[in-house]
């Protein structure tokens, strides 16, 4: 009777298990960690993709999004996804500079005119083949997300490069967007993108550089009286993964997902062009901060002075490339 009861529970037992699947069976999570609010481009495509991702692959691949640091901020989360505690991120190209010297490209001031010459250089070979400088250090880009251009806010108007001299102005890490605040006799300062609205409201710095969609996503018109529409520098991310994990994936996984994510990017580059014009105008109308327009003449005096920091990154970045980029105008 023993042995009866017994066989019959282990029956019992494994027709259980086949019934609820393999235990092994458990979907993949991806953590996505970025540091901006929900309603920024960033924050739009990553939502974009996990709505996509559930649709498409249901209980295979779950995204988890953290917004707003709440994992990570952009100085620690690559480290942390090489340790495995994250897997996707969209960190501002200036991110990678320690992980490859030709991002340092990106930062170069006045390089693109436009959008439209970002878009052309970034899906060239050259372009391209940027997404995959990183992969002997164990990260691969899986594409590039636009912010927009960046203007220049301070507590005084800016319009020539005279009036920049002796201000403090935070930026991200990169040793490019240094040279280019050091060429016109201001200080830069190294400073997560988290603590810049305090920093800013409390004086400890006189302005930033950054793109119409954060200064108005993270209010900093609020506590800055001037932005001059300078539209000197491009901020702009790339979505990155660990090598280790992207490869873990089934071939048919990979496919999948990074067809989801090249629908989100498209979805979010729209939303970044259509935000820069509407965030833009909602400062405007707030009539909070002074937005200062450059002429000609005085668009042409800031060029003429940050020319030398493109030959002083030349040789880090690579001539050819840079010419590849700067005829990508034309």
């Amino acid at each position: 009777m023993f042995r009866k009861v017994t066989l019959a529970a282990a029956a019992l037992a494994i027709s259980a298990a086949f019934a609820v699947g393999p235990v092994w069976a458990k979907p993949v999570v991806i953590k996505f960690s970025h540091v901006v609010a929900e309603n920024t481009p960033k924050g739009q495509m990553a939502n974009k993709f996990k709505d996509l991702v559930a649709e498409r692959l249901g209980g295979k691949v779950v995204v988890e999004v953290y917004p707003n640091s709440q994992l990570f901020g952009d100085n620690k989360v690559l480290e942390a996804m090489l340790l495995g505690d994250v897997q996707m991120a969209a960190p501002s190209l200036s991110k990678f500079e320690r992980y490859t010297k030709k991002v340092a490209l990106y930062d170069l001031p006045f390089l693109f005119e436009d959008m439209a010459a970002v878009d052309k250089f970034q899906s060239s070979k050259e372009g391209q083949d940027m997404l995959a400088a990183m992969k002997k250090k164990g990260l691969v880009g899986l594409g590039y997300l636009h912010n927009g251009l960046k203007q220049l806010s301070s507590s005084k108007p800016l319009k020539v490069p005279a009036d920049v001299a002796g201000l403090k102005f935070r930026i991200m890490s990169s040793d490019v967007l240094a040279a280019q605040f050091k060429a016109v006799k201001a200080t830069p300062l190294k400073k997560p993108f988290s603590e810049v609205f305090t920093l800013l409201q409390t004086r400890a710095i006189d302005g930033q550089e950054n793109t119409w969609s954060n200064i108005y996503s993270k209010k900093f018109f609020e506590v800055q009286p001037y932005i001059t529409e300078s539209n000197h520098g491009l901020l702009d991310y790339m979505v990155v993964t660990s090598a280790e994990f992207w490869m873990d994936l089934s071939d048919e996984l990979r496919v999948e997902v990074k067809k989801a994510l090249d629908e989100a990017i498209l979805f979010g580059n729209k939303v970044a062009a259509d935000k820069a014009k509407t965030d833009k105008q909602k400062i405007i109308d707030s009539k909070r901060s002074q937005i200062l327009e450059l002429t000609p003449e005085e668009r042409a005096q800031w060029v003429e002075v940050m020319k030398p920091v493109w030959k002083k990154f030349e040789h880090e970045i690579g001539k050819e490339l840079i010419d590849a980029a700067y005829n990508a105008n034309n």
